[in-house]
């Protein structure tokens, strides 16, 4: 196989390796064709007033300052005086747009149409906006038109702002908020002189919603412990009394109304949210008005979190919920049918009505979920052949039948407690049996990628040992046999493809299915090698192969485990600093075992530090922009005294680099000034962080391609883009980093040297541009298997030294703000990726470095790379959950696609590695006369 045909085989196995965890785990669980179910008895309430405080954590709205005090007095009042209130609980990932499709249509998203789009409909689902009779939202551009896209008809409006309000540097972000008091304030006035409109307020199931964005918003940018965001908090419940007051009085205080105040996600300490921590998934939930009960007063109530205390709400009985139960909670009080695809359960004691009407809701409510469970068994027992179909047990169609007889009959005999409890069963059992259909080709699924996987990792040592070491002597198989093993493999795809086409598979299940035969035909057909490897390990000392054996699997365990620990890394790299020793590499380099066992202890410091955007410190950005600087100043300084700069142009773009630098330092501290100051980003800082980021990919193509010197000019040109996205102390981690691995080349030559490998070649003259020349590549050595694992430790140690997977999972803009303020997610989200990825540049074109300088092909050490990433990734691949809770499930499928990105990201890292060492752009030069 050749090297190209390789690649591209890697690239897309690789690709099918990392789609297949979203088939398998992240299929969207919605189905169609439901009929809408309501509650027959006549409703409490005409119309719904849903205020939606994006952002508001449920700790800041409910507890009191020193002084005994609510931020927000009018809420505080409705809870103790008039209306029911509990914490709603959300699910990861906690953003705004999962969140409000909870809060309105009663089901969580899944994780594939979050990445299908941010503001559009990727799937059509039902909402109480669509079941409604009119629907007038206020607010953010990114949230409402989602609701009005997936409505039938046109019955649901909008009102926004425009995107550029959203404005993260902005003088204050509460005026969002005020934007939509004043516009639904006038919106009331001007319908008494329009009566269209007048009467279509004045109809029944009518919803208005509120989305209120400023707390969010204050929340990124100056941290929900600030100032700004406990004034927002204060906006907010005097809008809400204002509101709630005018439309009492516009309906001629009638009773009709029910108010409901929640949030779709808090925010963490640091302004981020995405992941699981309780102060991202407790959110407030305050409900009053037509239908709702009164505060009941309890004497003792129980919770595992103690907030009641802290709250001074012992006495008020609270009652949570999860956030998708708020959807039939707004459905049941204006009486429309309950939205198709929710699996929200209808949080009885929020209501204030007869047994009879919370029993005939709660009917509703379980037919309506067991419709959706009807829907995906006859879906899945169409797709399956009869003999194979094992159904849910628990709900078969008589026991369907058993359970709505039974639930009828108790509401004709006014049983209704023992109607609803049933009710509740059915209920359970229903979302268990969505679950099991949502979830029954995931073994099967399942083993064929595990399949799949192994064979191609096996396929890869193969290559590896039959093309790059002296363990086997070539042995082409005879033709005869490779016919046979041809057909073989055929027959038994043709097979597979013919059982999956009788059970109308999608396309999907036939290259999951399918891909495993290719890769072990590839296997088969190197069946000599294996016979003469297996000859050629049985001569060797056993000790010595498990030995071996046991440090591989410890220096693997040691990768995976830091994935959820990150103190593994530090372990890792203290082993690392004692490696000169145990080699006695010490003896023959001294100082350079020194400096690298030194660096080695300072990088192993990053792991233990809190995760990057707890707390900005910029004067530690400047520190880190200064003493590039200063690194700069003595490699200039050194290079001149030994007169490396062949021309003027090489000085030229090292001064401009070292300018950048300067000018990026200044641009962090400026920018972090005006934000301070609430003058927002100034235009000038904006621009010169763009032009930054864009030269910072030219400049090192310009500089000399002699290793040291066109090492240095990357680490300046991406130094200076880094501090731009720079908060904290995470602005020195590239430059500790850059020094271990300059340590690093220089040490591997040392190694090179102490197993008699290789001449050392005198490192400072080697030339990049000649080294791809290289035709004579050495075979690999067992030593070549630790300069591999080294890069992969490298590699993950770039990614989890300053963060973890919820900081990168969490949306934290304050990186961005020397670039952009107002909101973008898919703009900040590049840039966020971009300061994940310069840390791996560094990396990669250090390992470059270390297989050039060694005399390897890219190819050799790259395969050992792919051999221990696939071997992680197996590992996640079986790691990965679907139960616990939900920040265990979006962990573990985090895991295995990061692993995965890794893996292609890594191929792509090869190449731009080679072009960033070993491409040099010339300037076009004036041809000057010199006087002699």
């Amino acid at each position: 196989m050749g090297i190209p045909v390789f690649i591209l085989a890697g690239l897309l196995v690789h690709c099918v390796f990392l789609v297949s965890i979203f088939d398998i785990y992240f299929s969207s669980p919605l189905v169609h064709g439901m009929t809408p179910h309501q509650t027959p008895l006549p409703p409490p309430a005409k119309r719904l007033v849903l205020f939606v405080a994006d952002g508001l954590r449920a700790d800041s709205l409910y507890e009191l300052d020193s002084n005994n005090t609510s931020l927000a007095p009018f809420l505080r009042g409705i809870l103790e005086n008039n209306g029911s209130w509990g914490i709603s609980h959300t699910r990861v990932p906690t953003e705004s747009r999962p969140g409000h499709v909870a809060l309105i249509a009663g089901f969580y998203e899944d994780v594939s149409a979050v990445a299908k789009g941010w503001k559009e409909n990727p799937v059509e689902f039902d909402s109480v906006f669509n079941e409604s009779k009119h629907t007038w939202s206020w607010g953010s551009p990114d949230i409402l038109p989602m609701f009005a896209k997936g409505a039938t008809g046109d019955h649901v409006y909008t009102f926004c702002y425009t995107a550029e309000s959203e404005d993260f540097g902005a003088e204050d972000a509460a005026k969002l908020d005020t934007w939509v008091f004043d516009h639904v304030k006038s919106f009331f006035n001007s319908s008494r002189s329009n009566q269209t409109l007048f009467s279509a307020l004045n109809e029944e199931k009518v919803v208005l919603f509120l989305h209120l964005l400023g707390i969010d918003t204050n929340g990124h940018a100056h941290r929900p412990n600030s100032r700004e965001y406990k004034e927002n908090i204060k906006i907010v419940d005097k809008g809400v009394e204002e509101i709630t007051s005018m439309i009492d009085n516009f309906y001629g205080n009638d009773g009709k109304t029910a108010f409901i105040l929640t949030s779709d996600h808090g925010m963490t300490d640091w302004g981020s949210h995405g992941a699981g921590h309780p102060s991202e998934t407790l959110t407030p939930l305050i409900v009053w008005g037509a239908g709702v009960n009164y505060p009941q007063k309890v004497t003792s109530q129980f919770f595992e979190d103690n907030f009641l205390k802290e709250w001074k709400l012992e006495n008020l009985k609270r009652l949570d919920v999860n956030q998708a139960d708020i959807a039939p909670l707004m459905a049941s009080l204006i009486g429309v049918p309950f939205p198709l695809n929710s699996v929200g359960t209808l949080p009885l004691e929020y209501l204030n009505n007869s047994a009879h009407f919370k029993a005939e809701s709660m009917f509703t409510n379980a037919i309506q979920i067991l419709e959706q469970f009807k829907v995906k068994m006859s879906q899945k027992k169409e797709t399956t052949l009869s003999f194979l179909f094992t159904p849910f047990k628990p709900l078969s169609d008589s026991e369907q039948i058993n359970f709505l007889k039974k639930a009828r009959l108790y509401i004709q005999q006014q049983k209704y407690d023992e109607a609803v409890s049933l009710c509740k069963t059915l209920i359970n059992l229903a979302l268990e049996g969505l679950s099991y259909y949502h979830t029954y080709d995931r073994l099967f699924l399942g083993l064929s990628i595990a399949v799949g996987f192994v064979g191609w990792t096996t396929y890869v040592i193969l290559v590896i040992i039959k093309t790059h070491t002296s363990l086997t002597k070539t042995v082409q198989a005879k033709n005869k046999e490779s016919t046979v093993l041809f057909y073989g493999f055929a027959f038994v795809g043709m097979i597979i493809a013919f059982f999956l086409l009788i059970q109308t598979c999608p396309w999907t299940y036939y290259v999951y299915c399918l891909l495993p035969v290719p890769v072990w035909y590839a296997v088969a057909r190197e069946i000599p090698v294996i016979q003469d490897l297996a000859a050629n390990l049985l001569s060797l000392r056993v000790d010595q192969s498990i030995g071996f054996l046991l440090v591989c699997v410890l220096g693997i365990e040691i990768l995976v485990f830091s994935f959820f620990y990150r103190s593994a890394l530090t372990v890792g790299l203290l082993v690392f600093a004692g490696w000169p020793v145990m080699t006695q590499l010490w003896v023959q380099a001294k100082t350079t075992a020194l400096i690298w066992t030194l660096l080695c202890v300072l990088l192993a410091i990053f792991p233990l530090m809190p995760v990057v955007g707890r707390e900005a410190n910029i004067p530690l950005v400047i520190a880190s922009g200064l003493l590039t600087l200063l690194i700069s100043c003595f490699s200039l300084a050194s290079r001149k005294s030994e007169n490396q700069y062949r021309n003027n142009q090489d000085l030229k773009v090292h001064v401009y680099q070292m300018l950048s630098v300067a000018l990026s330092t200044y641009v962090v501290s400026s920018t972090h000034d005006s934000l301070k100051n609430k003058q927002g980003l100034p235009l000038l800082n904006q621009v010169i962080s763009w032009l930054t980021l864009v030269s910072s990919l030219v400049l090192p193509l310009l500089s000399p391609t002699f290793l040291f010197q066109r090492l240095f000019s990357i680490l300046l040109s991406l130094m200076s883009t880094y501090l731009l996205l720079s908060t904290g102390y995470e602005a020195l981690f590239p430059l500790v980093l850059s020094g271990l691995m300059f340590v690093w080349i220089n040490m591997e030559q040392e190694a090179l040297q102490h197993y008699g490998l290789s001449l050392k070649p005198k490192l400072a003259g080697f030339d990049f541009a000649c080294a791809t020349d290289i035709t004579q590549f050495r075979q690999l050595h067992l030593d070549d298997v630790r300069r591999s694992f080294f890069f992969v430790f490298f590699i993950v140690t770039a990614f989890f030294g300053t963060g973890n997977i919820a900081s990168v999972n969490s949306f934290d803009p304050a990186s961005v703000y020397c670039f952009l303020t107002v909101f973008s997610p898919f703009m900040m989200g590049g840039l966020l990726v971009l300061k994940v990825v310069i840390p791996f540049v560094l990396v990669s074109c250090a390992f470059e470095a270390v297989q050039v300088t060694a005399q390897l092909s890219s190819k050799s050490l790259f395969l050992i790379v792919l051999v221990i990433s696939d071997i992680m990734a197996l590992h996640f691949f079986f790691l990965v959950k679907d139960y616990g809770s939900w920040l265990d499930i979006g962990t573990s499928i985090s895991h295995y696609v990061l692993v995965m990105s890794l893996t292609i990201f890594m191929m792509l890292m090869n190449g731009l590695a080679q072009l960033l060492t070993t491409k040099r752009l010339g300037l076009p030069r004036r041809t000057k006369h010199h006087s002699t």
